[in-house]
């Protein structure tokens, strides 16, 4: 271990982390339901209104703990790394 060299954190990569981990648990839970998660996904990062997004497993929930915008940043970042 290099004591002299200063390791940076970035708080970003950890909200980027938190919310692909709940957009994953959110997709999940919607396909199991029968529905069509990126159909659902959009509704509600549009509209906003939750009924877009199932309350099985607590998926509701969850995504709703999430800024929408902040979704629509981490989706575009990565989209934007592979150009």
């Amino acid at each position: 271990m290099d004591l002299e060299k200063t390791t940076f954190f970035h708080l970003d990569d950890v909200e980027k982390v938190s919310v692909a981990k709940i957009l994953r648990e959110v997709y999940y839970s919607l396909e199991e339901k029968g529905y069509n998660p990126i159909n659902q996904l959009v509704g509600y990062l549009i509209s906003g209104d939750p009924g877009y997004i199932s309350s099985y497993q607590g998926a509701r929930q969850k995504i709703m703990g999430l800024d929408r915008s902040k979704i629509v940043e981490v989706l575009l970042k990565d989209f934007a790394k592979d150009l």
